[in-house]
């Protein structure tokens, strides 16, 4: 992500800002709306980072695309981003907005794959996985991968774990490739 040491202290500013003037909530769910809009809106993205359009321009696109669906907070920092050329950077602040928030909350977030969908029990077995880690709130992604075979994959934070049957066959593999009765000449 372009510029993420920088949209992450714009971000820390805003989520300051907001927690300081009592409106934490109401930022969270605008910068959801801007990261689901960014996200999902290459044009919007595009413009966004073009050097050809005028600040001034973005700026009205920008009011005229969210108008009344963000605060007027956010609505003013979004503003000042634009007129510190710095609109490239509203994806990465928005995501990185969204990550301090979850932290400053204490909020787990989980990214659990497995080869088919999860029924109610293996949900149940899996939030038993975390019940010995403190936090707030849990916040389960699950991602289908039939590539993994069996098994699954569990990622929080930069840690994972990984117990797919692909890594144990991977690992099978290497090992059956270190046949130490064969003796090298």
């Amino acid at each position: 992500m372009k510029g993420t040491k920088v949209a992450a202290r714009y971000a820390k500013s805003l989520l300051d800002l907001t927690i300081e003037q009592g409106k934490l909530e109401e930022a969270y769910n605008d910068m959801l709306r801007v990261n689901e809009l960014l996200s999902n809106n290459r044009d919007m993205q595009l413009l966004l980072s073009s050097p050809i359009v005028k600040t001034d321009k973005k700026q009205s696109i920008i009011e005229a695309v969210f108008g009344s669906d963000l605060s007027e907070l956010t609505l003013s920092f979004i503003r000042l981003i634009t007129s510190r050329r710095r609109e490239y950077l509203l994806e990465g602040i928005a995501a990185s907005f969204l990550s301090q928030y979850k932290v400053h909350k204490n909020i787990l977030v989980a990214e659990i794959t497995t080869a088919v969908p999860m029924d109610d029990k293996l949900r149940a077995k899996m939030n038993d996985l975390f019940k010995d880690i403190d936090f707030d709130d849990l916040e389960v992604h699950e991602k289908v991968d039939p590539s993994i075979l069996g098994g699954f994959m569990v990622r929080v934070g930069d840690q994972q774990i990984d117990a797919s049957l692909a890594q144990r066959i991977g690992e099978l593999k290497q090992e059956f490739s270190k046949n130490p009765y064969i003796a090298d000449f």
